[in-house]
C-alpha cells in the first residue's frame, strides 16, 4: 500500500461507496429519478435500490462511444476500453467453447453486445437472452433486429433464480459480470443445472471477495473495501463467498469439476488507469460519477478494488 494510500486509509472505505453507487446509479443524467433529481440520486447513493431498478437507472449511457458496452474490460491486450469489453466477452464465448451446435442461455444481457458478438463470432445455434431490466429487454429486441440476428437470438424479460425456460434446453449458461447480483448465486447456479442438458457447460465471469493477503492492516482494509464495493453494487451477503466457498457451490449445484481462475490483474488495474488516461472515457461517465470517482484515481488500482476477486468460472453438468 502507499505511503499516500495509508494515510488516507479511513476515508477510502466511504469514497469507494459514494463513487461506486453513483458509478452505477448515476450512469445517466437524463434519467428521470423517482423522488426528483439529486435528492433522488443521493438517497440511492445512501441506500442502493434492488438490481432491476438499479440497472433501470442506467438509462442508456455506457462506458464504450460504439455499442452499449457496461463490463470493466479484460485488458490483457485491450489498449481502450473499446477493446476490452468485447475481449472480456470473447473470453467467456471462448471458455464455453460455443460453437454451432449449441443452444445458449445468456442470464444478464445488458443491452445485448455480448450475444450479437457470439452470434457472429461463433455461430451458435440459438442464444436466449434474459434479464430483469425491462429498458435492456426492449432495446437490446430493436438493436438485434436492426442486426439481422432475430431469428437467432431470443430476447426475454426473467429471473436468473427462476428462469422461465424448461428443463435441459440448452448446452451452455452464461452470466457475464452479473451473477454476484443474483440473489443468490446458488439458487442461479441451481437454475442453471435444471436448464442445462447432460454435459453442458457454465462459464460466469464474476466478483467475489479476495483472498486476505499482507499484514491486518492490509486486511482490514481489503474488508472494508469489499463491504464498501459490495454495498454500492449491490452484492446480497449470501454471495460473499471467497474462492473455496464459490467452488463449493457449483459442487452444491451438482456441476462436476468447476474450474475458477483469476483474471483480476487483467481487469481492474486496466479499467482503472482508463478512467485515469482517458479523458473521453471519463468525460462519458454522467457529472455525478466523475465527481465521485475522481478522489479514486490518486489510489492504484490495487487499493481501490483491494477486497475483489475477478474471475472466470466454469463448470460441466455430468453426463450421467
Amino acid at each position: 500500500m502507499r505511503a499516500s494510500a495509508r494515510r488516507s486509509a479511513a476515508s477510502l472505505p466511504e469514497a469507494l461507496r459514494i463513487a461506486m453507487a453513483a458509478h452505477l446509479q448515476g450512469m445517466t443524467d437524463h434519467a428521470t429519478l423517482p423522488g426528483g433529481g439529486l435528492f433522488a440520486q443521493a438517497w440511492a447513493m445512501l441506500r442502493p435500490p434492488a438490481v432491476d431498478a438499479l440497472y433501470g437507472l442506467l438509462g442508456t449511457r455506457a462506458f464504450t462511444a460504439r455499442g452499449l458496452w457496461l463490463n470493466l474490460g479484460y485488458w490483457r491486450d485491450a489498449r481502450s476500453i473499446e477493446e476490452a469489453c468485447p475481449a472480456l466477452a470473447l473470453l467467456v464465448g471462448q471458455a464455453a467453447a460455443i460453437g454451432p451446435e449449441d443452444d445458449v442461455v445468456d442470464v444478464g444481457f445488458g443491452f445485448a453486445d455480448q450475444d450479437m458478438l457470439w452470434a457472429r463470432q461463433f455461430a451458435p445455434r440459438r442464444i436466449t437472452g434474459l434479464n430483469v431490466t425491462p429498458l435492456h429487454v426492449r432495446l437490446g429486441r430493436a438493436r438485434v433486429r436492426r442486426a439481422g440476428l432475430a431469428d437467432r437470438i431470443d430476447l426475454r424479460e426473467g429471473s436468473a433464480t427462476a428462469m422461465p425456460l424448461p428443463d435441459a434446453c440448452c448446452d451452455v449458461v452464461t452470466a457475464l459480470e452479473c451473477a454476484f447480483h443474483f440473489d443468490t448465486r446458488a439458487g442461479f447456479l441451481a437454475e442453471a443445472f435444471r436448464v442445462l442438458r447432460p454435459g453442458g457447460r457454465i462459464v460466469l465471469a464474476d466478483i467475489i471477495p479476495a483472498a486476505a493477503a499482507g499484514g491486518a492492516l492490509r486486511r482490514r482494509w481489503q474488508r472494508a473495501s469489499w463491504r464498501a464495493l459490495a454495498r454500492a453494487l449491490a452484492i446480497p451477503a449470501a454471495n460473499a463467498d471467497a474462492r473455496d466457498g464459490y467452488a463449493a457451490r457449483f459442487g452444491a449445484a451438482g456441476f462436476a469439476a468447476p474450474e475458477i481462475r483469476s483474471i483480476g490483474a487483467d481487469v481492474f488495474p486496466g479499467f482503472h488507469h482508463a478512467l485515469r488516461e482517458d479523458a473521453a472515457f471519463f468525460a462519458r461517465l454522467p457529472g455525478s460519477a466523475r465527481l465521485a470517482y475522481r478522489p479514486l484515481l490518486r489510489f492504484e488500482a490495487g487499493d481501490v478494488y483491494a477486497g475483489l476477486d475477478y474471475v472466470l468460472a466454469s463448470a460441466r453438468k455430468p453426463q450421467a
